[in-house]
Parts: C-alpha cells; sequence; structure tokens
C-alpha cells in the first residue's frame, strides 16, 4: 500500500464521509482488507453514487488510511490521560500498570465511540496482518507516540531482559493484546449470546494479567 497525504477530517466531517468509513470498517472487520472493493463499501453505506470512496478519498488506501488515523488519534487521547495520570503519581510503578495503560484506551474506545471505535479493534487486526509496514508509516511519530512512552516505561520496568529480548516480547505484546481485544469486541457485538465472558469484567484484567506474564518470563 501507498501512504497519500490528505487531511482529517474533525468533528465538523460530514455525515456521508462518517457512514463510508463505518461501512468499510465493519466490512474489512468482517471480511479482511483485500476482499472487499470500493463497490461494495458503497452500496454497503447505501449510495447510489457507486464511486462515492474514490470521491470522497481517492483511493481506497486513502480511505484505510483515514479509518486507521481516526481510531489512533481517538485511542493516542485516551492512552495520554490515562499516562499523564500515571506519570504524574511518578509510575507506572509496575509493569501491570504501563500494560493497562496500552490495553485500556484501545478497549474502550471499542466499547464506548459508536462513530469511530466501532469494529475498530477488528478492522485493526486485519490490516496489521496484512501489510504491518502500511499502520506503522501511517502512524509513525504522530499517532503512536503514546505506544511508545508505554514501551519506555516497559523497558524500564524490565532491566533484567536483554534488549534484543525486550524488542521480542514487544512484539509478541502487540500481536497478543491485538488478537484478544478483536475477538472480545466480536463478542461483545454478538447479540445472539451472552458472552459473559468476554463481557466480564475481569475479561479485559486477565488479559492485563497475562501479558504482563508474557513480558516478565524468564
Amino acid at each position: 500500500m501507498d501512504v497519500k497525504k490528505f487531511q482529517i477530517q474533525g468533528a465538523e466531517e460530514g455525515e456521508t464521509r462518517r457512514t463510508l468509513k463505518r461501512a468499510a470498517r465493519e466490512l474489512f472487520a468482517g471480511r479482511g482488507i483485500h476482499s472487499v472493493s470500493v463497490r461494495e463499501i458503497a452500496l454497503a453505506a447505501r449510495q447510489k453514487n457507486q464511486g462515492a470512496v474514490a470521491y470522497y478519498f481517492g483511493t481506497k488506501d486513502n480511505l484505510i488510511a483515514e479509518i486507521l488515523i481516526d481510531g489512533a488519534q481517538r485511542i493516542e487521547a485516551r492512552r495520554r490521560v490515562h499516562l499523564e495520570r500515571l506519570e504524574g503519581e511518578g509510575g507506572p510503578h509496575t509493569i501491570d500498570e504501563a500494560v493497562t495503560a496500552i490495553v485500556l484506551p484501545s478497549a474502550r474506545f471499542s466499547d464506548e465511540d459508536e462513530d469511530y471505535g466501532s469494529f475498530f479493534n477488528r478492522f485493526l487486526l486485519h490490516l496489521s496482518q496484512v501489510d504491518q509496514s502500511f499502520v506503522d508509516d501511517t502512524l509513525k511519530d504522530r499517532w503512536s507516540t503514546g505506544y511508545q512512552r508505554c514501551l519506555k516505561h516497559l523497558r524500564r520496568l524490565l532491566p533484567d531482559l536483554p534488549g534484543s529480548v525486550q524488542g521480542r516480547r514487544f512484539v509478541f505484546l502487540g500481536m497478543y493484546v491485538s488478537a484478544l481485544l478483536a475477538r472480545r469486541e466480536a463478542m461483545m457485538a454478538d447479540a445472539s449470546r451472552a458472552h459473559a465472558m468476554w463481557r466480564s469484567d475481569e475479561m479485559l484484567s486477565d488479559i492485563v494479567r497475562t501479558t504482563t506474564a508474557m513480558l516478565k518470563a524468564p
């Protein structure tokens, strides 16, 4: 994918753009990135103009990048608030606290932001699986600074792990958390069954605990 430059719309963006992006997120979350056409996105968004994606975004890649940044900037805003509280108290003091600053903002964004958070964790997982470099290139230096701050704290809190081991564990962390949050999102959205395990308050705590255990493993 090629990352194109475009202006991200704020709260003033039009309803049609939001509708197209939400329809695309849902389709990408359910079927993956490559199997969804721009025509299908327009149809799902109930647009009479089959070229609506091209009209509003130029290319499918631009649409994907805009959805990615929409979510990342809102997760980062939540993560900054979380980190500023911890850092204001001299923390994070534990690995659990640093991991929580990664997990909770992403989970709560999906739970609470209907306009931009619905389907986002599943969309992000699919996109990362097919083109992680696109994710990295789109978000670097601006929309991943909070995440990088969390990793910096984790490096400090894992002084006995060599740097190469830390790097591997952080790759595992990203893959593990992303997969679990995507699965949780899917279960939370499924109204056909209760999915009590996934909806429990302990689920997010257990994601944090097991991630922490992986990082701390000898």
